[in-house]
């Protein structure tokens, strides 16, 4: 018999289409009164529309989340919420916006309704992030973990496409490692596995018809798998290489992820080979590693860190950084084995 805790989040999910129909309903179900709307410059469209469909529990719009959580981003986003009075936030967006909600619930404890656009599963986690001075910090706190998430696929239509493929990508990511962390348990091994089927099954159908809502449902039911497997395990050495070259490179989140994802496994590939099966099988792949490093040049992302803004004197700093205070991972960390990793991914060497 296998002893394990698991605590399931306290977050309430709708999941289908016309969710986003119900936001102020959620909202008003929270007792807010005041709530501000969080985007990112390119988002503040929808942005507006949430405010507009919140009518007078909006309290305004802050339009400015930015990859990585910068702190001055963070300062400026809580110190709006304080002037106007807010009582709650609307996320609507991607990584970065919810991102930023949790930046704010973490000194204020706002609720946060988030309403994800993209396929990165970072609404179901109460892990946060915040970058100062080139460098990124993560944490967990149950303070940031949305209450309510609204799953739309209509919301995810107009995707760009290498968005879509990298952010189930940067999905993928977290089932992978749950499946060997220090403290998986049986459902989160059935949670990461079957995010794996749906989101490796449906990304090259949202690349090949971005108006497949069907194809972007099952995308976002993989990517609410994924934030669950994540939201309940322990990161490793991926998550660790990720938020380093993220936060002190300012590269952009979900193509690192992309990136490094198969030069990862095939790091970890011996060392946790039964999770590597089981990744294996779920990808239908003979190898986890190649089966991810092929499923990102199918969708047409990118596998090297050198076409995406490394560069290639930072890769012994991205190692050192990496290796300082490393999270706990199935093969020994040690500075020549991540400095080859590293290498090969700068290269986009497929990992045979």
């Amino acid at each position: 018999m296998r002893a394990f805790t698991y605590e399931p989040p306290p977050s309430r999910v709708i999941f289908g289409r016309d969710a986003f129909d119900v936001l102020a309903v959620e909202v008003a179900r929270l007792g807010a009164r005041r709530v501000l709307v969080l985007s990112t410059p390119g988002r503040r469209a929808d942005a507006e529309l949430a405010s507009n469909r919140l009518g007078l529990l909006s309290a305004g719009v802050f339009a400015e989340a930015a990859m990585h959580v910068p702190i001055e981003t963070a300062r400026a986003a809580r110190a709006a919420a304080a002037r106007l009075g807010a009582d709650a936030c609307v996320a609507i967006g991607g990584g970065s916006t919810i991102g930023l909600a949790k930046a704010i619930a973490l000194e204020s404890t706002l609720p946060i309704v988030a309403v994800p656009t993209t396929f990165a599963g970072s609404e179901m986690t109460a892990i946060y992030g915040l970058t100062e001075a080139g460098v990124k910090r993560t944490g967990r706190d149950p303070r940031v973990l949305p209450k309510t998430v609204l799953y739309d696929p209509a919301l995810t239509l107009t995707l760009p496409a290498r968005l879509a493929a990298t952010s189930g990508m940067n999905a993928l990511a977290h089932c992978v490692e749950a499946l060997y962390a220090p403290d998986g348990n049986p459902v989160t091994s059935l949670l990461a596995t079957e995010g794996i089927r749906a989101l490796s099954r449906s990304l090259p159908r949202v690349i090949e018809d971005a108006k497949n809502i069907d194809a972007c449902a099952d995308a976002l039911y993989g990517a609410w798998l994924a934030g669950m497997s994540l939201n309940a395990t322990s990161m490793s050495l991926h998550h660790k290489l990720c938020h380093t070259l993220g936060g002190t490179f300012n590269l952009p989140h979900a193509e690192v992820h992309t990136v490094v994802l198969p030069q990862a496994v095939r790091f970890n590939r011996e060392a946790a080979a039964v999770a590597m099966r089981t990744a294996a099988d779920a990808l239908g792949a003979a190898d986890a590693a190649l089966g991810l490093f092929d499923l990102a040049v199918r969708l047409g992302a990118p596998v090297a860190l050198k076409d995406i803004g490394m560069p290639a004197d930072g890769l012994d700093r991205a190692a050192r950084l990496a290796t300082e205070n490393p999270y706990a991972n199935p093969r020994p960390i040690d500075f020549a084995g991540v400095r080859d990793l590293l290498e090969r991914a700068y290269c986009g060497v497929r990992p045979t």
